[in-house]
């Protein structure tokens, strides 16, 4: 499972980001930030040879000696990063889409409320819910 969820908006500043353990929260964060870089790349990569029409799915981004970071992309340019234990071996990459399409999902519920205001950092129950689930637990 996952040691750390993102989402950055459009503008590249952090939407939500929960990490665990907390005690390297700051190492997730700049994890999470130089696999912008990559995400850029790869975005415009895919979008000069395929036009508009390109999978939300950008893979695996980098591998660290500790970590591997996954990307994908929302067509309202909003970047979801998932970083996952580099021990975890019987992760899958469906596994990986499917923890994505979920985060979608829940951001998009979180999008709709009336009451948010499109470019505040995000604070749902109900996604913190689905986050979650997603991470690694500890203890």
């Amino acid at each position: 499972m996952a040691v750390c969820i993102a989402v950055i908006a459009k503008e590249n500043y952090p939407l939500y980001i929960r990490s665990v353990p907390t005690q390297n929260e700051l190492k997730f964060h700049y994890t999470v930030h130089t696999s912008l870089d990559v995400v850029e790349e790869k975005i415009s990569a895919v979008g000069k040879s395929l036009g508009d029409q390109r999978e939300l799915y950008l893979g695996l981004l980098y591998p660290t000696e500790d970590y591997k970071v996954y990307g994908y992309v929302t067509n309202s340019k909003v970047k979801f990063v998932i970083v996952v234990d580099s021990s975890n071996t019987s992760l899958r990459d469906n596994e990986i889409r499917s923890m994505f399409r979920k985060l979608h999902n829940s951001f998009t519920d979180v999008m709709c409320n009336p009451f948010h205001n499109p470019g505040d950092s995000i604070q749902s129950k109900a996604f913190d819910g689905i986050v979650s689930g997603m991470m690694v637990q500890t203890g």
